[in-house]
């Protein structure tokens, strides 16, 4: 696949997440490769346990189980594709509002992602910790 088919299925995918306020999680498993890896800048910190490095497309339900099930999307808003080969960094924005405690984490976001032959391969996301954990914990 070319940079511009990779940026093309990372822009419907993301806005369907937004769209959906995260319910289209199904949708990212259609062009992950079997051997997918995941990565977050929490890496797995007590406030967001799920968000850690996952080895394998068949173990990442996990994140979004967890993702789903303490946080309630806001919006996700893409700013800005940056393509070379087969990498592709996404630049926007994100803003979730936690369940437990009502706190509103919004915060920039960058995600980092690599194909392979038409297929993700690796993932990972960068945005301010210490504004979500606060969300997670207030007090």
């Amino acid at each position: 696949m070319s940079t511009e088919a990779n940026v093309a299925v990372l822009k419907d995918a993301y806005a369907r997440w937004h769209d959906s306020k995260g319910s289209s999680v199904d949708h990212w498993f259609d062009f992950m490769a079997e051997d997918f890896r995941f990565g977050s800048l929490a890496r797995g910190a007590p406030q967001m346990a799920f968000a850690t490095t996952y080895d394998g497309r068949h173990t990442l339900r996990g994140y979004f189980d967890g993702l789903l099930s303490e946080w309630e999307m806001i919006h996700y808003t893409v700013d800005e594709y940056v393509a070379q080969g087969e990498a592709v960094f996404v630049r926007g924005s994100t803003a979730w509002r936690n369940k437990r405690t009502g706190c509103v984490a919004d915060t920039p976001k960058v995600d980092f992602w690599r194909f392979r032959d038409g297929k993700a391969v690796e993932f990972f996301d960068y945005y301010d910790t210490a504004h979500v954990f606060a969300a997670a914990c207030p007090g």
